[in-house]
C-alpha cells in the first residue's frame, strides 16, 4: 500500500513539471512508479485528477481543487518537521533581554546564571532598568514587565507569578517607634517612599484583607529612587518600607528585617513575559521562556 503523503508529493510534482518522466526525474523514481502513485490517489477519491493523452496531461476541474490541498498540507507537513528540527537544535548565538532593575537584580539572575551554564553557546546581554522600553526599537528578544499591558500589545505576554511587597522594618526601629498593628497606625511612622511611584502611591499605600481593599496616609520624608538604598536605609533602623517579597525574604528568614502588618497583603502587581509573536522562535529564546515559565509561572506560591 502506498503512502497517501508521498503519493501527495508526487501528485503535486507530477503537475508542476507536466510529465510523469520529468517528475520521476526530479523524485528519484521511475515514470512506473509515479503513475502508480497517481493511480493510487484516484483509486483512493473514486475520480480522475489527471486527463492524459499520448501528447500531454492536464487537470481535471476536480484535480485543480485536489491540488491546491495537497500543496496546503504538503506546506504544513513541512511546517511541521522545520518546527521539530528547531526543538531539536541547540540553543546558541546572542540573546538580548529587558527587566525591570530589582527583580533582575534579586529574582532573575540565578535563572540567567543557570541558563547560560546549560547553554555555552548562548551570549546573554541582560538590561535592567525601570523604564518601559519598546522591544522592537531597542533590539530586546524578551522583556519582563511588571504592571498593566498597553491595549494593543502586538506581543505574546505569557503571565508570570504576581509581584508582591510586603512591609517591613528593622529591629531596632520597631522597638524604638512600635510596631504598626493597623495601616492607618503607618501614619505615625517614617515610611519609604520609592520616588518612581505616583505620588499618590507614595502617599496612600494600598491594602487588602479578607478580599477587602483599603488605604493608608504615610509619612514619607524620604523618597529614593532606587530599592537598593531603601533597603539599606530599612535594615539601618530608619523607618519601614514596602519591599519586593523576593528581596526581602533573606532578611525577613534571618531577622535582619521583620515584616508589620502581617495580616495585610500589599495589592500585588501583575507580570508577564513578553515577546514577539513569531511562529519561528529560536531555539534560544524558546528554552528561556521555558525556564521562565518553570520557574516563575503564575500558579506557582
Amino acid at each position: 500500500m502506498l503512502d497517501r503523503l508521498t503519493s501527495m508529493a508526487v501528485f503535486v510534482q507530477a503537475t508542476q513539471m507536466g510529465s510523469f518522466a520529468a517528475a520521476a526525474a526530479n523524485l528519484g523514481m521511475s515514470p512506473q512508479m509515479v503513475a502508480r502513485h497517481i493511480a493510487a490517489l484516484e483509486q483512493h477519491l473514486a475520480t480522475r485528477l489527471l486527463n492524459r493523452t499520448t501528447r500531454k496531461q492536464s487537470l481535471t476541474e476536480f484535480g485543480r481543487a485536489y491540488l491546491e490541498r495537497c500543496q496546503a498540507v504538503l506546506a504544513e507537513v513541512n511546517a511541521a518537521d522545520a518546527l521539530a528540527q528547531a526543538a531539536q537544535a541547540k540553543p546558541q548565538g546572542r540573546l538580548r533581554i529587558n527587566a525591570p532593575v530589582t527583580f533582575g537584580r534579586h529574582a532573575l539572575m540565578p535563572l540567567i546564571t543557570r541558563y547560560l551554564h546549560d547553554f555555552p553557546q548562548v551570549e546573554l546581554e541582560l538590561t535592567l532598568s525601570d523604564r518601559r522600553v519598546d522591544p522592537v526599537e531597542e533590539g530586546y528578544e524578551a522583556i519582563v514587565r511588571i504592571g498593566p499591558l498597553d491595549e494593543h500589545l502586538a506581543m505574546v505576554a505569557r503571565p508570570l507569578r504576581p509581584y508582591r511587597l510586603v512591609a517591613c522594618a528593622s529591629p531596632a526601629y520597631l522597638k524604638e517607634h512600635g510596631t504598626p498593628l493597623n495601616p492607618t497606625d503607618l501614619a505615625r511612622h517614617e515610611c519609604i517612599g520609592f520616588s518612581p511611584w505616583p505620588v499618590d502611591l507614595n502617599r496612600q499605600w494600598r491594602f487588602q484583607q479578607n478580599g477587602h481593599d483599603g488605604e493608608a496616609a504615610v509619612a514619607s520624608r524620604l523618597s529614593i529612587n532606587d530599592w537598593g538604598a531603601m533597603h539599606s536605609a530599612a535594615r539601618s533602623g530608619f523607618g519601614i518600607v514596602l519591599g519586593p517579597e523576593h528581596a526581602v525574604a533573606e532578611d525577613l528568614a534571618a531577622g535582619r528585617l521583620v515584616r508589620v502588618l502581617p495580616d495585610f497583603e500589599a495589592p500585588a502587581r501583575a507580570m508577564h513575559l513578553l515577546y514577539a509573536a513569531d511562529r519561528r522562535m529560536t531555539p534560544k529564546l524558546r528554552c528561556f521562556v521555558e525556564r521562565m515559565i518553570e520557574t516563575f509561572g503564575g500558579n506557582q506560591h
